[in-house]
């Protein structure tokens, strides 16, 4: 009997651990785990870039020369939503030097897409609630806050593991967009998962030649971003510089999502008029603080400075 019962008590602690593991999430508390891992990528970063190409189709390819960088970079929530997020990064070069840099909105269950062509052109594309049911998209920006690529996939909590992967067609990366000329395509397999001490974003990217007879694909590469924390302080003054230009940007975010909103296809030159389009942001931000321009004064001289750069 006393073997019986012990059989009895092992089973139930069986099952009990078993209904354990495969416990579903209910929506909301799947919901809540999601924004919880992506409001863990900000914070302040040492952050190492490795890139390599490791295979190409054609056996006379010539490997480009591996690319590795590192920096300080700090990512700031500045829009949290129950269901978008967005965090600005900015790159602290020293105690008197700061780029503002990539920015990340994500949106749950977005069925809106601006989707990359090729040549510094995106189309409207729209998605099915079927398609985007429990996902989050991650929408990636330029400096100067004009699109770069957008992707969308599910959030996995395995095993208390947090991690989240897409693929989408981007333009060239800034590391090669002066100095390649073979490609005009970068299809992006990116996967983001959260560390210990940070998170790493890793991509297998496939570099293409489109034209109008297909895609063709020129080569293979693997990269790797890895995201450290490390002691704020070295943040102070990208910190004191965001404090007053961050409603400056807050207008150009509001003056792009109207533009890209009110059409189904667009196209953004980088250079007009002798100068860089992040250039002539950058120094109307300067111009602003410095003459104290009010909302509606930043949106007009936006929208009138962006207009070269928006091809017809």
């Amino acid at each position: 009997m006393k073997f019986l019962n012990l059989i009895l008590v092992l089973t139930g602690m069986i099952t009990l651990n078993a209904n354990a593991q495969t416990k579903v999430d209910s929506p909301e508390e799947k919901l809540e785990k999601d924004r919880k891992a992506i409001k863990s990528l900000a914070g302040f970063y040492e952050v190492n870039f490795n890139y390599g190409e490791v295979t190409a189709p054609d056996p006379n390819y010539k490997f480009s020369k591996p690319y590795e960088s590192h920096g300080n970079e700090w990512a700031e929530i500045i829009v949290d939503e129950p269901k978008r997020i967005v965090i600005q990064h900015m790159l602290a070069i020293n105690d008197t030097t700061v780029i503002k840099h990539w920015r990340q909105d994500w949106t749950y269950e977005d069925t809106d897409m601006m989707l990359y062509t090729e040549g510094n052109a995106w189309k409207k594309g729209n998605l099915t609630p079927a398609d985007v049911k429990g996902k989050w998209t991650q929408k990636v920006y330029q400096v100067d806050d004009s699109p770069r690529y957008q992707g969308y996939g599910t959030w996995s909590h395995v095993g208390g593991h947090d991690s989240w992967s897409s693929e989408t067609d981007s333009p060239l990366p800034r590391r090669e967009s002066t100095v390649r000329k073979d490609y005009n395509v970068l299809n992006r397999g990116s996967r983001i998962t959260i560390t210990k001490n940070g998170w790493m974003f890793e991509q297998d990217n496939k570099k293409i030649v489109r034209s109008a007879s297909g895609d063709k694909l020129l080569a293979v590469e693997k990269g790797y971003e890895e995201f450290t924390k490390i002691d704020p302080k070295t943040f102070a003054y990208a910190q004191k510089w965001w404090a007053s230009q961050h409603t400056y940007w807050a207008d150009v975010r509001s003056v792009w999502a109207d533009i890209i909103g009110s059409q189904n296809t667009f196209k953004v030159q980088t250079m007009a008029n002798g100068k860089l389009l992040y250039e002539t942001l950058f120094n109307l931000g300067d111009q602003s603080i410095t003459e104290k321009w009010t909302a509606s004064q930043n949106k007009e001289k936006i929208k009138t400075a962006l207009q070269p750069y928006l091809v017809k």
